[in-house]
């Protein structure tokens, strides 16, 4: 990471994926997502099971309790993230459908309103889903260090299997 891509001010975490001991580091979108990096770094660290996008394409996410004190609402959002993305999805419901394919327990079926911290890893992605549509996400951070190898066991997360696999985000210490 270049000088210019580190200013004094940027905050920085890391997404790792627990068991492959992969991780990568992530600068916060302060000026374009505030409310979302605010209510993300206000909750650090987060964590758990990790899933891969059975719509999305080149997706992994955890699923977590609504964590901030007030939801942010819509910025900086997207309906195509590119590699090195990391966003923030808010579903109040739609997820008990079983065609989903959770795993009774998985997910915090417990919640109604439900956080999907993703993060995308390849190109190419689409977010629409078939029973409800467009899905935009608030993009929040952007990889800017490790890339390539957490996207390379992200891939694994989708050919070898996500069981046992948790994605954790933490404040990343210089």
């Amino acid at each position: 990471m270049t000088a210019e891509q580190r200013s004094r001010n940027d905050r920085f975490i890391t997404v790792t994926l627990e068991k492959r001991g992969v991780r990568a580091v992530a600068r916060m979108l302060d000026a374009e997502a505030p409310r979302t990096a605010a209510a993300v770094w206000d909750a650090l660290p987060l964590g758990g099971q990790v899933f891969h996008g059975k719509f999305a394409r080149n997706e992994i996410y955890t699923l977590l309790p609504a964590f901030a004190t007030a939801e942010p609402g819509m910025e900086n959002t997207t309906i195509t993230p590119i590699p090195g993305d990391l966003c923030y999805f808010t579903f109040d419901g739609v997820l008990e459908n079983p065609a989903y394919g959770y795993d009774s327990g998985s997910a915090p079926a417990e919640h109604r309103l439900l956080i999907d911290l993703a993060v995308f890893y390849g190109r190419n992605n689409l977010l629409v889903n078939g029973d409800v549509g467009w899905v935009p996400g608030n993009v929040f951070a952007t990889i800017v260090e490790g890339l390539e190898d957490f996207a390379a066991a992200c891939n694994d997360v989708w050919m070898g299997g996500a069981r046992g696999e948790t994605l954790t985000y933490a404040r990343h210490s210089r």
